[in-house]
């Protein structure tokens, strides 16, 4: 087990969270440095100062100049991304606006987040095309036999291939590269979420080669709720629309070269906060300064102690296999464990109540998943005490099914 590094770092202390929680849940909604969230404040103040200074002379450069800023840190060209809520919203804007028509099918895995299984499903509903969930085998152990299940779902119909890039319940992390790769080369047209993947994973949307990405910036990079991207390779973009049509919709009628009609769509909607947006500048700068590649490599060394400790303790077998046995790294600071078929509701609230232990947990097959987040800001000691309120309420009858 690696030494406790973080009194060593004084992240904790970084951070607003409540200091009588072991905050285990950071893939949740993430949480945002004091000094990120003070620039978001400072944003805020300026917006209400003078509103129309703001929003109508100064906001476009200012959200510019924010989404270079983040267009450098994904190796993308500033002008291929924009600025959304979340990743769930930057998905919507794509199913909305493919020209999907009767018996088509968008592909897809079956560990999906819920949300964005409804919004296909809406999506294919309406226009008579198919929402095809490809199973993974578990447990999965080489990448290869990942893609080439998933892909073993294509057929001539196939228009989509959406697919988690880090699943939300399983907290995977999948081949999405060789995918895609593949389906440039088929004709299909890549989806991914990667709502988990911002300041979790270095990640390098050029060398990627998705169609479409979505990203969260608020989980583990850090920045303020409500700020997300949504990248669009360049030769897609001219059937992408938006969920608002306001001044942008007509890019000659803004600020807004007509090339720059992606941007421009999803760009400028009218009234709206643009405050966390505007900080996420200050979130990377953040993380730069903490060295965190440092504090990824320590978070995840923790995060392998701790699901070997869960599985030692279940005797469950996992997952995945053992990042530390080579070859793929299935999950970096998040990991979901299995437990016996538990009363997941009640034993989630059992470990808030009684042990001030904020994590998810819920079912998964006959059983259910504890998923565990390990960020800069946790101690060797917060896993400590998690590992042993697993082991005590195991313990208890009154909560096995």
């Amino acid at each position: 087990m690696i030494a406790d590094a973080t009194t060593d770092r004084g992240l904790r202390d970084q951070f607003l969270l409540d200091p009588t929680v072991v905050f285990l849940n950071h893939g949740s909604f993430g949480a945002c440095p004091k000094p990120v969230f003070a620039e978001y404040q400072r944003w805020q103040a300026e917006l209400e100062r003078q509103p129309v200074e703001f929003l109508g002379r100064s906001g476009e450069a200012l959200l510019d100049e924010a989404r270079t800023h983040l267009a450098t840190y994904l190796n993308v060209g500033a002008d291929d991304l924009v600025f959304i809520q979340n990743a769930t919203a930057g998905i919507n804007v794509i199913a909305r606006s493919l020209p999907l028509a009767q018996d088509d099918e968008v592909l897809t895995t079956d560990l999906e987040y819920g949300a964005l299984d409804q919004t296909w499903q809406h999506i294919c509903s309406k226009t008579g095309s198919r929402y095809l969930r490809q199973p993974v085998p578990f447990p999965v152990d080489d990448p290869s036999a990942v893609v080439d299940a998933i892909w073993s779902g294509v057929t001539p119909r196939t228009k989509v291939l959406f697919m988690s890039h880090i699943t939300s319940g399983t907290a995977l992390t999948l081949p999405v590269t060789p995918l895609c790769r593949r389906a440039r080369e088929a004709g299909v047209l890549t989806v991914i979420d990667g709502a988990h993947v911002p300041g979790h994973l270095p990640l390098d949307l050029g060398a990627l080669g998705a169609d479409v990405y979505a990203g969260n910036c608020h989980k583990w990079l850090c920045a303020p709720k409500g700020s997300a991207f949504l990248y669009v390779r360049p030769e897609q973009q001219t059937w992408v629309e938006s969920l608002i049509v306001s001044w942008g919709w007509v890019p000659e009628s803004g600020h807004h070269r007509p090339s720059q009609n992606f941007v421009s769509r999803n760009q400028w909607q009218g009234t709206r906060d643009l405050a966390a947006f505007l900080a996420v500048p200050a979130a990377i700068a953040f993380q730069k300064e903490h060295d965190w590649d440092t504090v990824r490599a320590e978070c995840h060394e923790q995060t392998v102690d701790t699901w070997l400790r869960i599985t030692d303790l279940t005797g469950l077998p996992p997952l995945s296999a053992n990042p530390r046995e080579g070859g793929w790294a299935w999950f970096s600071q998040m990991v979901a464990n299995p437990l016996p078929a538990v009363n997941a509701e009640a034993f989630k609230r059992r470990l808030y109540d009684d042990y001030r232990i904020e994590i998810p947990i819920h079912r998964w097959g006959d059983g259910s998943l504890v998923r565990v987040s390990v960020q800069g800001y946790n101690s060797t000691s917060d896993l400590d005490q998690l590992v042993a309120a697993i082991e005590e309420l195991l313990a208890e009858p009154s909560l096995r099914l």
